[in-house]
């Protein structure tokens, strides 16, 4: 586990489980919210991304959290550990909506300085409508990918902290 995929809807969990990943393993984590958009809710052009993705998976090591689809293949392909979080809908929508709360009016420790916390209803469907629409299209491309990738679901907080737990022995 060099090279770490997060990939799951917002509100997942992925930021978190990135930085608790990366204390363990001493790892460098990379939060594409915080380097795609820039302050105001500007999104980077999509060569620009592709750009910086690039740069970002020739390093030995590092952890990459974001689903970007558009960009997705660069970091699976180069990954070496994917790890899908397929979380419950509900669960997603409830963090979404607490991370909210928490950030009123400031930005999250994961994004970029000038973007606030925000919810709109467009982004509630995404997450409400991503088991339907996304996550086919994710478990695809993880079913196509070869035989030499690592690929870890998991589908409750139970079974983070069980892989956080056994991450902790094997280090």
């Amino acid at each position: 586990m060099n090279r770490i995929a997060l990939i799951g809807s917002s509100g997942s969990g992925k930021s978190t489980l990135a930085m608790d990943i990366g204390k363990k393993l001493d790892i460098e984590v990379w939060h594409l919210d915080a380097i795609l958009w820039k302050p105001n809710w500007i999104l980077t052009p999509r060569e620009e991304q592709k750009q910086i993705q690039s740069q970002l998976v020739s390093r030995k090591s590092w952890i990459i959290d974001g689903n970007y689809q558009s960009t997705l293949d660069i970091r699976l392909e180069a990954a070496d550990t994917i790890i899908f979080l397929d979380m419950p809908r509900t669960l997603c929508l409830y963090r979404v909506w607490k991370r909210r709360l928490m950030y009123h009016n400031r930005s999250r420790l994961d994004m970029q300085s000038g973007c606030k916390e925000k919810i709109d209803l467009q982004f509630l469907k995404w997450i409400w409508d991503f088991p339907r629409k996304k996550r086919p299209q994710l478990q695809q491309k993880l079913a196509d990918l070869g035989m030499d990738k690592q690929i870890i679901t998991l589908k409750s907080p139970q079974e983070v902290k069980r892989f956080l737990d056994k991450l902790k022995d094997q280090v």
